[in-house]
């Protein structure tokens, strides 16, 4: 039998189904507008029980180059939804998903949006406050810093909740 895409290493799975979540999963990924082959890897480390898998076990589970895996693991890696280890005594790296992924992907975000934030009222300063491009610039400034202040509050309402479900780390 050869490995479907995210085939489980872990005993008492289906390979079809977790092949079928994988490809699924990237698809959504894909749709918002992750890269094809960073999804698929991503997919693919959620779906380990492990949540960490080395290049040559990604590039079995989803049919690819070590190349293919090296590019994706860069970028998702970039975006703070995987990290790389090294393997005790060895040379190989891991790649791990954390549980916690989503949580620092998005708070990585912040500091995007501070540039934004920052390039922005130097726009409405350039512009001038009072003409048509500039008020929308401070309306688009006043969105990002609200944005900015509900994601901070919706990360401590995450944590609480988190650690009263899940427990501490």
């Amino acid at each position: 039998m050869t490995k479907e895409a995210g085939e489980a290493a872990e005993p008492g799975r289906d390979p079809e189904a977790v092949s079928k979540f994988v490809e699924g999963f990237a698809a959504q990924l894909v749709e918002a507008g992750m890269q094809r082959m960073p999804a698929r890897v991503f997919a693919a480390l959620l779906a380990s029980d492990s949540g960490s898998l080395t290049s040559a076990e990604l590039g079995d589970r989803l049919r690819v180059s070590p190349a293919a895996v090296s590019g994706a693991v860069r970028y998702l890696a970039q975006q703070h939804m995987v990290s790389r280890e090294r393997e005790p005594g060895s040379r190989r790296e891991r790649y791990r998903v954390h549980s916690n992924q989503w949580y620092e992907a998005l708070t990585n975000r912040e500091a995007v949006l501070k540039r934004w934030e920052s390039a922005l009222r130097e726009g409405v300063t350039s512009l001038g406050a009072d003409t048509p491009a500039g008020r929308r610039m401070s309306e688009t400034l006043a969105f990002f810093e609200f944005v900015d202040g509900e994601i901070a509050a919706m990360m401590e309402r995450w944590r609480a909740h988190r650690e009263e479900r899940f427990g501490r780390d």
